[in-house]
């Protein structure tokens, strides 16, 4: 018999069971009470972020554009603030200050805490106490550990009387302008890079015993395994280290107050310092608020650079 022949009616399919006809809704809702639970657990975060980060940010932009002394009624400038930061020769030379506390700072943060945490990467009991000892400073705030070494490095502090005592001249630790930077850049990085060594330790942990160990089978020094084993096996971290420290200096006020106030004759200014002493201070707000969308700009322009160089490493070493 031919298709022709078939009838409609011959052709039966089979009727949906009431057990599927009840599962498909069963299904529905649960898929919906799963979404809605999540909202409701996603809710409290994106509230706390949203009124805590998001809405200050776009009040900021707001006050950047607009003249503003924090009292009276805001006049909207536009980008004159915006045009303002590269004329007024303040905020270039605490940019430049800036500038060079985060490199230098960054890099010796990096640097000395991933030499300290190689020697360190054993489990003992000695290891842990200088990790501990490394990690110490970061704990004690940051304001007063500037007034400890400005005790200790000030005109009359503890280094230059003991020099006067020998009949030597004071050193300008805080007193002579080039100085003065060097002097923080080194405060910044003895208080900072115990951070590093806590990241990195953690780091050395994930590297597989194995590869160390056949590496020295082979013949490889201590210098070798490290330089070609450990440090790129690492890397992530160290991409993740670079980004805290660049942006933490970047920010960096408090050892700033502490330790040099801004001197001498402004040479350890840095951004933030200027912001928060002179500019608010001045009752230039609107200024002010250019200045920090402006750090808030650069900051968020670093981090994805330093990432993003970091991922091309990794995408030619695997190539």
């Amino acid at each position: 018999m031919g298709l022709a022949g078939l009838s409609t009616d011959s052709v039966r399919l089979p009727a949906p069971s009431p057990e599927a006809d009840r599962r498909a809704p069963s299904s529905r809702r649960r898929r919906l009470r799963d979404a809605a639970t999540s909202a409701g657990m996603l809710a409290p975060a994106v509230v706390v972020y949203t009124v805590m980060t998001v809405v200050p940010v776009i009040v900021a932009l707001y006050l950047s554009l607009t003249d503003w002394n924090g009292f009276s009624s805001a006049t909207f400038v536009g980008l004159e603030n915006y045009a303002r930061l590269f004329d007024d020769p303040d905020t270039t030379r605490a940019g430049l200050v800036t500038a060079i506390v985060a490199v230098f700072g960054a890099v010796g943060m990096l640097g000395l805490g991933l030499v300290y945490a190689l020697q360190l990467k054993e489990r003992s009991w000695s290891n842990s106490f200088f990790r501990t000892l490394a990690y110490y400073p970061h704990v004690i705030s940051a304001l007063i550990l500037g007034f400890l070494w400005s005790a200790i490095l000030g005109t009359n502090g503890a280094i230059n009387a003991t020099l006067r005592d020998l009949g030597i001249g004071p050193v300008g630790f805080l007193f002579d302008e080039n100085l003065a930077v060097i002097t923080l850049v080194g405060v910044i990085v003895w208080a900072g890079f115990g951070f590093n060594v806590v990241l990195f330790v953690a780091g050395l942990q994930t590297v597989p015993r194995e590869l160390i160990e056949a590496a020295q089978i082979d013949g490889a020094s201590r210098r070798q395994i490290n330089r070609r084993i450990v440090i790129p096996m690492i890397s992530p971290v160290v991409t993740v280290a670079m980004v805290l420290n660049l942006v933490g200096l970047i920010k960096v006020y408090d050892i700033v107050v502490s330790l040099t106030d801004g001197g001498p004759a402004g040479s350890t200014e840095t951004i933030a310092y200027l912001i928060l002493n002179r500019s608010f201070a001045g009752t230039d707000v609107g200024f002010a608020t250019a200045q920090a969308v402006g750090l808030m700009v650069v900051s968020a322009a670093l981090s994805v650079v330093v990432t993003a160089l970091r991922n091309r490493q990794d995408r030619a070493a695997a190539s």
